[in-house]
Order: C-alpha cells, then sequence, then structure tokens
C-alpha cells in the first residue's frame, strides 16, 4: 500500500497536498473496486472541513467524497468524467479529484504514519 510521507489525511481516506490537491487514496481505491464514475463539484463551490462534495461509485458501492479543510473550489479534474478509472491507475498524480484554496486550519489531518496506524487498524 502506497503512503506517500508528503501528504495529509483525513480518516476517511482522502489526501490533501501543500497546493490544495484532493485525491482518495490508494487504500480507499482498493477497498472500492474498479471506480465507474466521479461526481465532481462545481468550480467556486465552498467547502467547509468534513463535509461531502462529491460521490465516487465503483462496482461494489458508493462513497461519498468529504473535504480534507475548509475552502474554495479551483479545479476539478475533469479528465475524470471520461475516464474515472484514473483513481485506480494513480490516486495520486492523474487520478486527483479536486484543487481547493485552503482557508481554514489542517492540523487535524493525520500524516503518513498516524494514516497507516489507522488503515492497518481497520
Amino acid at each position: 500500500m502506497n503512503i506517500p510521507e508528503i501528504l495529509k489525511y483525513t480518516r476517511d481516506h482522502e489526501w490533501l497536498d501543500d497546493k490544495g490537491t484532493v485525491g482518495i487514496t490508494d487504500y480507499a481505491q482498493e477497498s472500492l473496486g474498479d471506480v465507474v464514475f466521479v461526481e465532481l463539484p462545481a468550480i467556486g463551490q465552498t467547502l467547509k472541513a468534513g463535509e461531502s462534495f462529491g460521490v465516487v461509485e465503483s462496482v461494489k458501492s458508493v462513497s461519498d467524497l468529504y473535504s480534507p479543510a475548509d475552502g474554495t473550489v479551483v479545479a476539478v479534474n475533469e479528465a475524470l468524467s471520461t475516464t474515472p478509472e484514473l483513481i485506480n491507475q494513480d490516486p495520486y498524480g492523474q487520478g486527483w479529484i479536486i484543487r481547493i484554496e485552503i482557508t481554514g486550519q489542517t492540523e487535524e489531518l493525520l500524516d503518513s504514519q498516524a494514516y497507516q496506524q489507522q488503515v492497518e487498524g481497520e
């Protein structure tokens, strides 16, 4: 399982980088199975930490996506509209979901070590 040290993580399996890019973790995409659809928010939408901003649908289930921080959506990964499997293929790269302008604190997020401990306990 790939858990990059440079990212921060939510307990709900989203990741956030220092530029405001958000995606789901390798663990999450593996648990979901083949992703077939992603519902993306509108650019300009204001998000609160922990608030649902979209949905990822796989052959096994449908899961809400939760914002890791307060912010405003400044970009969405349009490629996911036609190629949602990018989330499975490259969850920390081409499979990113949104970019936000962070307006709130991120201290509540987990570092890679804490996230790995959580995943190992599931």
